[in-house]
């Protein structure tokens, strides 16, 4: 059995979701028919507005059915479900042989807010320029969702039959962890029959470049849990022609201090383990050297020290808590009253968020400062890694990428300090675009198309 159809499915979804799910089109050669009618879909799909303030992710979600629809799949297996005004889900299935279980393609339809007067044209509007597609929502999410609607219609229109079904899921308020309309969280409360699968395949990972080549890939099976807390310092104020030394100011400048001088201890999972394991062989002495000592066990600061200098990698190694926000006083001649400032963390996913909490409270060390959290996390545990999964991923980047390390990676929730990879056109559908190729500085705001 060829390698690709070993998972029951073909090798594009798996490659859409390696790379990410970004989209290129050959920018001096005419598209094909299948190019074409991936980019008719894709430029539907980001001209739609699907913003939580004034965009529409029902009309999204009904646009993407009509496409299914019109390309052969039964009406019977396309459903659109609303969670409310303007909040909208499409479930779309491709009905297999039954012998296993089915897999479930996972994209999201709602994209960050994106002000007209912050770009320097139509955020809306798909733009090639320079080899580059440019829009909101371009490369988050909807190059996977556009790729997953082009290949769901090539499949029937092939009359490919599975050994599974294939289940597509499109998905509003990603964007949104506290949204009650969060689609993943909804489908799974009152539809959970229609996504139900052995496994699904999500947007993360992706590819960098070093020096102009492709360096590494990484599939990501886990991601740090993201909490926000609130430190606040309240007093009775008063004028400021009498202050006093005793300043909500001034006291919550010194907890954000001893803040900024604390790390969180380090800490391996699954992921990170096999993670350094592979970049340690890849990487040059001294971060090498410091990779292998925290594989050894070793926690001391200056044995870890090229680690924790390096963002990207510090953000693997350890939760961290960050001040990102101020608040304070009302009045310039008047004492402050409150004095707030917001604290971002991203927590290890097998750590106690609560713990993190505490462990504020100690580093802040001072009992004035309230340490209150904003929301409630969503647990993430690590992904068991599935051999069979990444077995045919690895035996597909090998095909398209010789020589280029393929890792499991956990998300910090950034990109990577060597950039960002996008794909081309789905690769097996449409073999005359399928270099890898890099996006301008990881920004939403392009994707590669040439």
């Amino acid at each position: 059995m060829p390698f690709h159809l070993r998972l029951g499915v073909l090798a594009p979804i798996i490659v859409g979701a390696l790379v990410g799910g970004l989209s290129c089109a050959p920018a001096a050669e005419p598209l094909s028919a299948d190019q074409q009618a991936f980019l008719d879909i894709y430029r539907e799909l980001i001209e739609i507005n699907t913003t939580e303030s004034s965009g529409d992710t029902l009309r999204a979600a009904e646009a993407m059915a009509s496409r299914l629809r019109d390309g052969g799949l039964p009406a019977a297996d396309i459903k659109v479900l609303s969670s409310g005004p303007r909040k909208g889900n499409l479930v779309a299935r491709l009905r297999g042989t039954g012998v296993r279980r089915p897999l479930l393609l996972l994209a999201h339809l709602d994209v960050v807010e994106a002000k007209r007067e912050d770009w320097d044209f139509d955020p809306f509007k798909l733009q090639e320029a320079d080899g580059y597609f440019r829009a909101r929502g371009a490369i988050d999410d909807k190059a996977m969702a556009a790729i997953f609607v082009a290949n769901m219609i090539g499949y029937v229109r092939a009359g490919y039959k599975p050994e599974r079904d294939i289940i597509l899921a499109l998905t509003t308020d990603e964007e949104l962890s506290d949204s009650p309309h969060n689609g993943v969280r909804w489908l799974l409360q009152h539809h959970r029959e229609l996504i139900d699968a052995e496994f699904a395949i999500n947007e993360g990972g992706g590819g960098a470049l070093r020096n102009g080549q492709p360096f590494r890939l990484a599939v990501q099976l886990a991601e740090k849990v993201y909490q926000t807390y609130q430190l606040e310092v309240t007093d009775r104020g008063g004028h400021s022609a009498a202050p006093r030394r005793d300043n909500p100011i001034y006291r919550l400048a010194d907890a954000l201090q001893r803040l900024a001088q604390f790390d969180f201890p380090p800490r391996l999972n699954a992921v990170t383990r096999a993670f350094f394991e592979r970049m340690a062989v890849t990487e040059a002495p001294p971060m090498a050297d410091a990779m292998k000592s925290l594989l050894a066990g070793r926690t001391d600061a200056a044995a870890l020290a090229p680690l924790t200098s390096r963002p990207d990698y510090n953000a693997q190694i350890r939760t961290t808590c960050v001040a990102t926000m101020l608040e304070a006083g009302h009045a310039e001649n008047a004492l402050p009253q409150t004095a707030r400032a917001t604290v971002n963390c991203r927590v290890m996913p097998e750590e106690s968020v609560e713990e993190v909490g505490r462990t504020l409270a100690r580093v802040i060390a001072d009992e004035k400062v309230a340490v209150i959290p904003k929301g409630t996390a969503v647990l993430s545990p690590p992904s068991a890694l599935n051999p069979e999964l990444m077995q045919t991923i690895a035996q597909i980047s090998v095909e398209m990428w010789p020589g280029v390390p393929l890792n499991a990676a956990m998300s910090g929730g950034i990109p990577t300090a060597d950039g960002c990879v996008t794909p081309a056109f789905p690769p097996t559908a449409f073999p005359a675009c399928s270099a890898i190729q890099a996006t301008t500085g990881c920004t939403d705001a392009t994707s590669r198309s040439a």
